[in-house]
């Protein structure tokens, strides 16, 4: 084994000297995962169904909504670019670009009315509103009067 990559407790390699603490974060401690999924909540109501993202720092731009075939597929893709500059008498630059990514897809059941699906973003939270069909809402009781 190569005596420079060698790490152990008692004394550093001289890759984590001279890169120090980032270079630990480049290969994995401080990185975003670049295909996390958000949680999701999905709520069912008397007027159809509510899927709810928990997407922080994105920008509705970032989102796509694909529905096809019944199925809703939630997308979003985003970019960070980083740019710092040195002291005045410095020349160098430093950048960081962060990636991150995810899809989810829901299988719609046939009792929703694809056409009028909705989407709002506010507070790092995607918020769809799926619609019932009206036949398929769920009536109250009513009494039914016997003829005679």
């Amino acid at each position: 084994m190569n005596s420079l990559m060698r790490s152990n407790n008692s004394f550093p390699s001289l890759i984590e000297n001279f890169f120090g603490r980032d270079m630990n974060d480049f290969f994995g401690a401080g990185m975003p995962s670049m295909n996390s999924v958000p949680a999701v909540n999905v709520v069912e109501h008397n007027d159809g169904f509510r899927i709810e993202v928990a997407a922080p720092g994105l920008k509705k731009e970032d989102f796509k909504l694909h529905l096809s075939h019944n199925n809703l597929t939630i997308s979003a893709y985003q970019e960070n670019q980083k740019e710092e500059q040195a002291s005045e008498n410095e020349k160098y630059t430093r950048r960081e670009f962060s990636y991150s990514s995810f899809q989810r897809t829901f299988m719609l059941p046939n009792s929703v009315n694809a056409d009028s699906i909705q989407a709002t973003y506010a507070d790092g939270v995607l918020k769809i509103e799926i619609p019932k069909r009206e036949e398929a809402k769920v009536k109250p009781p009513r009494q039914i009067e016997i003829g005679g």
